[in-house]
């Protein structure tokens, strides 16, 4: 769809890919290695996949939680797919920590302080993370 901003792909850092699915970082100075594990194709749901398309995105998006776990020892990984201002199937992997200004509640909530910049480089932090994220095949 044209009007749709992840049907694009150009703009992204993109930390890995392949035929289905993409896995971008959005660089934020209060939630460094906020990720989104993108669907390709432009479909809306879940329900939407195959069987085996479901546990490819899943297998994704748990890989993806297991290296920012293992790079930023955050306190917390949120999951989310929420799609409701822009209905094409994505998954939000957000390392949280107990200073950032929402936490503990979700990062799109009003915040409850200021929150703290961890003053990371972006570049060597995407290095990292795409030097550790090796995706194999879903059993």
């Amino acid at each position: 769809m044209e009007s749709c901003p992840l049907c694009v792909s150009g703009q992204e850092n993109a930390l890995w890919r392949d035929a289905r699915c993409r896995v971008i970082v959005t660089p934020q100075p209060a939630y460094p290695a906020f990720c989104r594990v993108v669907w390709q194709k432009h479909v809306a749901e879940m329900s939407d996949l195959s069987g085996a398309d479901r546990l490819h995105l899943m297998h994704v998006v748990w890989e993806v939680e297991e290296t920012l776990r293992a790079v930023l020892r955050p306190d917390k990984i949120n999951l989310a797919s929420l799609g409701n201002l822009v209905p094409h199937l994505h998954w939000h992997v957000i390392p949280r920590f107990r200073d950032d200004a929402h936490f503990p509640d979700a990062v799109w909530a009003a915040p409850r302080r200021a929150g703290v910049e961890h003053g990371v480089d972006y570049a060597a932090l995407q290095r990292r993370l795409i030097e550790r994220l090796e995706i194999t095949p879903a059993p």
